[in-house]
C-alpha cells in the first residue's frame, strides 16, 4: 500500500462501508451454553462483539481499490506451492456433502424429532432442528449478526439448550457426524492427505513471513 502512495495504511483496516454480516450458529450444533442463552438468547454480549471489529481506522474510498489489489497479491504469495482448487478447498467441499448425509441419518432424524417435540411441549415453535431455531428470522439479526435479545428469544434459547441436555441431542448429532467424517476420510484418504500437506505448506509460509517481519 505504501508503494501505491498510501503511507501509514493500518494493518487491520475497516472497510469504507459496513457490510451486511450473515451469521450461522455459533457451534455446529446450535447454541449450547445455558447461561448465555438466559442472558443473550441466540445472540451475544454487544460489548464482546465490538472487540471483534478491526482495530484500524476506516480506509478511504481512494485506498480501497488498491487494498483489494494488494490483498490479492498477498494471498497469492501466502498460497504459493498450493493447488487451491484441488487440495486447499477439498476438505471444506467434502464437509458440505457430509453434512447432507448426516441430515438424512435416521437416528439423528429421530433425535431432532424428539428435540422438536420437547420444544413444542414447552410452548415454543417446533423447529426442524436446533440450527433452524438459532437462525429464525424472528430474532431480527442486525448487520453485525447479533439479535435483539427479546424475552421470547431468550426463553426459546433456554428451552432449546434444556431439551438438548435432557435428550442428549448434541451427543447423537456429534457421534453421527464423527462417524460419517471417518468414513469419508477412509474413502478419500489420498485427497485428504494432499489437503493436509497444503495446510502444512501454508503454515510454513506464514511462519517464514512472520520471521522476516520480526
Amino acid at each position: 500500500m505504501a508503494e501505491r502512495g498510501h503511507a501509514g495504511f493500518p494493518l487491520d483496516p475497516r472497510s469504507p462501508i459496513d457490510t451486511v454480516s450473515l451469521t450461522v450458529a455459533s457451534t455446529d450444533y446450535g447454541t449450547l451454553d445455558l447461561a448465555s442463552a438466559r442472558r443473550w438468547g441466540y445472540g451475544w454480549d454487544p460489548a464482546a462483539s465490538r472487540a471483534q471489529r478491526p482495530a484500524g481506522r476506516r480506509m478511504t474510498d481512494a485506498e480501497y481499490p488498491d487494498y483489494l489489489t494488494c490483498r490479492t497479491q498477498s494471498e497469492q504469495q501466502l498460497m504459493r506451492g498450493i493447488d487451491v482448487k484441488r487440495d486447499w478447498l477439498y476438505a471444506g467441499t467434502r464437509e458440505i456433502e457430509i453434512a447432507e448425509v448426516v441430515k438424512r441419518d435416521p437416528d439423528l432424524r429421530e433425535a431432532w424429532d424428539e428435540w422438536g417435540d420437547c420444544m413444542a411441549d414447552r410452548g415454543f415453535t417446533r423447529y426442524s432442528d436446533p440450527v433452524a431455531a438459532y437462525t429464525d428470522a424472528a430474532w431480527h439479526r442486525g448487520n453485525d449478526g447479533n439479535t435483539r435479545h427479546t424475552q421470547r428469544e431468550r426463553d426459546t434459547a433456554v428451552a432449546d439448550v434444556t431439551c438438548k441436555r435432557r435428550l442428549h441431542t448434541t451427543e447423537v448429532w456429534h457421534t453421527t457426524r464423527a462417524r460419517e467424517q471417518a468414513i469419508d476420510i477412509t474413502r478419500h484418504r489420498a485427497r485428504y492427505t494432499a489437503g493436509l500437506k497444503a495446510l502444512q505448506t501454508y503454515r510454513a509460509t506464514i511462519t517464514e513471513v512472520l520471521r522476516e517481519l520480526g
